[in-house]
């Protein structure tokens, strides 16, 4: 059966459809990943965005329970050049195509993908169609022209969690199937605006107590837990409009320890006075290069991000920069200089990815200990 991707500049995508029957609209941007497809569907990053895998053969050690990275796929569709549908691996339960159709996932098959991941970084990444059911390319259009986008909406509220929790697993290895555990010595709350779990299995290996609160829960609240930190988690979208959060986090700003990675990072960036900014194509892919320019070392890391903190809006706030990414130069990393407060722009919880930069785990250990 047909499918299509229409983007809104009018290009046109026309390829073969796996996964669920339907149509969705998202933002199109793609990941240069060569593995890890289940984790990045079931990040909640990427909620509302249609992926594509620059990768040509995607499917190939097929799905597991294991590998989900929340408690559904957020995504709005999924575009690869060639799905296996023969899976080999000793983990796999069930194909690619299948796992997105019990899922309720668009997928697009048989597209050139290096046209549309070049289109993409030419002219940005733009509001896209995806539809294995409606082919017309008219009625696309319609259905596409009320699609708002992502700027400007707070779509956290659409991934956060409704009601607090207790999370209480640590890393498992995946040979074993041993649990990494250590004393709880932490008591860290963690912030929910599009939580990954293995941010979560890193807090508990490392020796937190670990609660997972709502995106707004406010500042009061928190203090009445008395943590020993607090984390801000990865999310997507537009991080300008989560102004709840912004003032939730400047409430708490010098009066206990802070962590935040991406949507986390900007948030913190947004809570100091900083801004933030779109991205043309955004970082999405287990392979980019970051300068830590504390130690000088480099480390290869996993992102999925579309928007950026501007660091001249951070010039004279006490704010040190202490990573930058290598291909743009963009901002990665920042702490504060005065507050017990630090935030990265990548994800060193990785899932999928290597871990370099596992390490900063240890550096929000040592903040909150006396």
């Amino acid at each position: 059966m047909k499918a299509i991707l229409l983007l809104q500049d009018g290009t046109v995508f026309q390829g073969t459809s796996f996964g669920a029957r339907g149509q969705k609209c998202g933002e199109v941007v793609f990941n240069t990943s060569m593995a890890g497809y289940q984790e990045i569907l079931t990040d909640p990053s990427y909620n509302e965005q249609i992926i594509t895998m620059t990768y040509p053969l995607i499917g190939n050690y097929g799905t597991n329970p294991s590998d989900w990275e929340s408690r559904k796929i957020f995504a709005s569709g999924f575009i690869v050049k060639e799905n296996c549908q023969t899976p080999s691996n000793w983990q796999n339960k069930d194909s690619l195509g299948n796992y997105l159709e019990a899922n309720n996932v668009v997928g697009l098959e048989g597209i050139d993908t290096r046209k549309l991941v070049k289109h993409i970084r030419t002219q940005g990444a733009m509001k896209g169609i995806i539809s294995s059911t409606e082919l017309n390319i008219d009625k696309l259009k319609k259905e596409l022209e009320k699609y708002p986008g992502l700027v400007g909406r707070d779509i956290v509220k659409d991934v956060t969690v409704k009601k607090p929790y207790n999370w209480k697993n640590g890393i498992v290895d995946v040979l074993t199937g041993e649990e990494q555990k250590s004393e709880k010595k932490y008591k860290v709350i963690a912030f929910d605006f599009g939580i990954k779990h293995n941010i979560l299995r890193m807090l508990c290996s490392a020796g937190c107590e670990v609660s997972v609160v709502p995106a707004d829960t406010t500042a009061q609240k928190i203090l009445q837990q008395k943590p020993d930190g607090v984390f801000l988690s990865n999310g997507p979208g537009d991080p300008a409009p989560v102004s709840y959060a912004v003032e939730t986090i400047q409430n708490l700003l010098g009066k206990i320890p802070i962590f935040g990675i991406c949507l986390g990072h900007q948030i913190l960036a947004l809570a100091l006075g900083g801004r933030t900014y779109k991205l043309k194509f955004g970082h999405r892919g287990a392979n980019h290069p970051v300068k830590n320019l504390k130690t000088g070392r480099i480390e290869v890391t996993s992102q999925n991000h579309g928007f950026c903190v501007d660091m001249d809006s951070l010039n004279n706030r006490n704010i040190e920069l202490t990573h930058i990414n290598l291909n743009d130069n963009t901002v990665e990393g920042f702490r504060h200089k005065k507050f017990a407060a630090f935030s990265v722009q990548y994800h060193p919880e990785a899932s999928p990815g290597p871990h370099d930069s596992a390490y900063l785990f240890a550096e929000f250990i040592k903040l909150m200990t006396p």
